[in-house]
């Protein structure tokens, strides 16, 4: 019995800050995990401020329950998701205690995942009460950071990884979002936030740099219509296709 349950490992998604695009990765990395073959379930531990259903096109489906376990919602790109968002009305604010964040994210990850072999959760930005019960609880097989290129935002992503060194959970590399931008009418790049900071940071503190994500009109509006990119084709789709692959990679080898 014990030999058919999946082993089944969690890629936890932070960043120190936010407004760095961190759901939008999760979503993207999750996807396209499923595409390379992986069995994923996207776990939203954005308790606060949910976003995965609206990323996902789930907004207004209620997962089931079975034996006292929520049973993930599927979305129509082969991730099942738990969110907050789908259990609450829209547009409620949730002000809950520490402890009682902590108790939902437990029911998020200890659900019914079924056949799943690889959970994305996407962590809340900073380094607070849920990350420290997922790292005490759940302990991730390895961590994405998400940054933008920017020194501000890189000074808090370095708190973030410094959590996870604590907490002994692998840093899998450093993710660089919003990186460059390619104007549509003159095809000119420019880089409103910097270019490779994520990289010569992630050099310097010894951590992988898994890649650059484009500042993109086309990202923006395919995840606020709930169609993540990673599941369709082009540039965008493949920069998160190579992402997948490189944790992929990290998760086969370690």
């Amino acid at each position: 019995m014990m030999a058919d349950k999946p082993r089944r490992r969690i890629v936890a998604v932070g960043s120190g800050k936010g407004g760095v695009g961190k759901s939008t990765v999760s979503a993207n990395l999750a996807v396209a995990l499923a595409r390379l073959g992986r069995k994923v379930g996207l776990v939203d531990a954005d308790i606060y401020g949910p976003s995965q259903p609206r990323l996902l096109g789930t907004e207004g489906k209620r997962p089931e329950a079975r034996e006292k376990q929520l049973i993930p919602v599927p979305s129509a790109f082969g991730v099942g998701v738990l969110s907050m968002g789908n259990l609450i009305e829209p547009g409620k604010a949730i002000a809950w205690r520490g402890p009682m964040a902590g108790s939902a994210l437990g029911q998020l990850v200890d659900a019914d995942w079924g056949a799943a072999e690889i959970l994305v959760v996407d962590l809340p930005p900073g380094t607070g009460d849920v990350q420290l019960t997922m790292l005490q609880k759940h302990k991730p097989a390895g961590a994405v950071i998400v940054s933008t290129p920017q020194d501000l935002a890189l000074i808090d992503a370095t708190r973030a990884m410094q959590l996870f060194d604590v907490g002994q959970v692998p840093v899998i590399g450093l993710v660089e979002n919003m990186a460059g931008y390619v104007c549509p009418h003159c095809g000119e790049v420019s880089d409103p936030f910097g270019r490779g900071g994520a990289e010569a940071e992630a050099a310097r503190l010894g951590h992988a740099f898994l890649g650059r994500i484009p500042l993109d009109l086309a990202i923006r509006q395919a995840s606020d219509a709930g169609i993540p990119p990673a599941a369709g084709d082009g540039p965008q789709a493949e920069a998160f296709l190579a992402l997948a692959r490189r944790v992929a990679t990290w998760l086969d080898n370690s």
